[in-house]
């Protein structure tokens, strides 16, 4: 055992003196050491109520003859972060989580873990724990939010944000505002809609790092007090049987994770947190591979913000195993990977039905026969960029328009709500990458500006920044090379054509190959926004969005 390093023979005497500091018991330190990762807080709703969750993985390891010893995990509410400098702290708590979690298991000898996260960065940065790190694993999440209900519908963050935008057009009074403000969110939990925490939690059970339910089981249902004990015993079987994280993510396994995406509709998101939790794994995952995938994978789900349905419904319908089932209809996963449960994909999924085709459509009556993310290129995103397509709608899947551009998030929010976007424009955030921000914030403001101003069917936004999973409409994120470091986007001219092509997979401005060269001449990069601390540090370590904005040593020259 790793944690014989700390426990056992005389040279670990001194160690043990400091076990016995904390009130352990011989008989508990003889048992394998499990750490279980908390990212509890008192700030994000969706880590409120993660104290309950861990007191019940601390109990399932100990009814499986494990010691659990818990510590903690940072996490940043995107939602309170939005539209301010806080939202520059968010992605890069990603790599945060990651090392700090590497540098507590390694120094204590921690023979296993629990991973215990629930929002959007936290979930991730675990991963890349678990994939770096190599140790048994499980990872059991807070769950989701239940869905608010306004005037009798339900709803959820997103329609929060939209009727900010609502209120600025003139079309919702200050009391409608009002009253989404204090039902929108009515439970704990990770926000009800498909957006980038629930994402990646479902996104968890595909990988095989979950237990069934890990992605849908709300927040504040007894049952996902029961499976945190379930994960808490399985992780000892896992160590009993020396499976490891590494065993399970394999380059199979993420294109299960690719295809389920598809099929959810997931945030845009997860094709940063893929490529990066992948590199971990020692797996480059080119983002040319999801287009691939979506053309034969069909769209089953449109949770919210692409529909009208909430997690507590997916989970009704028999969760991510029955949408899993689905597809294997059509035999489009790997079923042979392995996962936390100690069987494989298929052994999982066996018998899990679809218990209501309105949530999850039937594999042979889709929403559309290809995903719900496509990936873009073209002389605007040379290296991609990245929509949710099932989140467009249906009449700007093609569009052309003039570029109104604009240089930062405020700007273009400014524009917005002073009713100089009109119907047609192309909006151009940039030098809000993962360099640039630095942060590669999310847009979520401007996007529900757009929305909630009745634009959503006519204008496009398109930045190098990232969208909040919340985020509706031709919103056209991770555009690389950033304007940071000189890519087409920073030469993009206010009225310049920009041409979307989305089943196509195209993203293009109309300009002369003698032009463009011509403005790439007279570029001169930007004064850094940032010339202090952990960000300073982070914009000179991040790498491109396309490629998960992982963090890398400045190459020598």
């Amino acid at each position: 055992m790793r944690s014989d390093a700390v426990t056992k023979g005389m040279q670990q005497a001194p160690h043990r003196s400091l076990f016995n500091a904390l009130g352990m018991t011989k008989e508990e330190m003889d048992r394998p050491l499990v750490g279980i990762v908390s990212s509890y807080n008192e700030i994000v709703p969706g880590h409120m109520n993660l104290d309950k969750i861990v007191n019940a993985v601390k109990m399932g390891v100990a009814m499986a003859g494990g010691t659990p010893i818990v510590f903690p995990a940072i996490a940043v509410c995107d939602g309170i972060a939005m539209g301010h400098t806080g939202m520059k702290y968010s992605l890069v708590t990603r790599d945060l989580i990651c090392d700090s979690t590497e540098c507590m298991a390694m120094a204590h000898a921690f023979d296993a873990l629990v991973m215990v996260p629930n929002c959007d960065k936290n979930v991730p940065g675990l991963l890349m724990a678990a994939a770096r790190l190599n140790i048994p694993t499980v990872f059991v999440s807070g769950g989701p939010m239940l869905a608010g209900k306004v005037k009798g519908c339900k709803t959820s963050l997103s329609s929060m944000f939209e009727a900010v935008g609502s209120y600025a057009a003139g079309t919702m009074t200050e009391e409608d505002v009002l009253e989404f403000e204090e039902k929108a969110c009515p439970t704990c939990g990770s926000c009800s809609g498909m957006y980038t925490a629930n994402s990646m939690n479902c996104l968890t059970e595909v990988l095989g790092m979950g237990l069934r339910g890990n992605g849908t089981i709300p927040a504040v249902y007894s049952e996902r007090i029961r499976l945190a004990k379930q994960a808490g015993m399985k992780v000892m079987e896992m160590l009993e049987k020396n499976i490891r994280p590494r065993d399970i993510m394999t380059e199979k396994a993420f294109q299960n994770a690719l295809t389920v995406d598809m099929a959810l509709g997931c945030s845009t998101n997860s094709m940063l947190h893929l490529p990066a939790i992948a590199h971990e794994c020692g797996i480059e995952l080119n983002l040319d591979i999801a287009n691939e995938i979506s053309s034969r994978t069909p769209n089953l789900c449109h949770l919210a913000p692409a529909g009208h349905t909430y997690m507590e419904q997916l989970n009704e319908a028999g969760g991510v195993y029955a949408v899993m089932n689905e597809l294997n209809k059509k035999n489009l996963l790997n079923t042979d990977c392995m996962t936390v449960t100690g069987k494989t994909v298929g052994e999982n999924i066996e018998g899990c039905v679809n218990k209501d085709t309105e949530v999850i459509r039937p594999i042979d009556n889709p929403y559309s026969e290809t995903g719900g993310i496509a990936v873009l290129r073209g002389n605007l995103a040379p290296d991609t960029g990245v929509v949710k397509r099932s989140a467009v709608a249906p009449e700007m899947m093609v569009h052309e328009g003039p570029a109104r551009v604009f240089d930062c998030e405020e700007d273009a929010i400014a524009a917005i709500k002073g009713g100089k976007i009109v119907a047609g424009d192309v909006v151009v955030i940039r030098y809000e990458g993962p360099k640039g921000g630095p942060g590669m914030r999310e847009m979520l403001n401007p996007t529900s500006a757009i929305a909630g101003m009745g634009l959503g069917s006519s204008v496009a936004l398109i930045t190098d920044g990232r969208f909040s999973g919340a985020s509706r409409g031709a919103s056209i994120g991770h555009v690389s090379p950033e304007a940071a470091v000189g890519g087409p986007i920073a030469l993009v001219e206010e009225g310049d054509i920009i041409k979307i092509n989305i089943p196509e997979n195209t993203l293009d401005f109309v300009i002369s190959d003698e032009e463009l060269a011509a403005r790439k001449a007279k570029w001169q990069p930007r004064e850094p926004k940032i010339t202090t601390g952990y960000l300073k540090r982070y914009a000179e370590l991040v790498t491109s969005g396309n490629r998960g904005a992982v963090l890398e040593l400045p190459s020598k020259k």
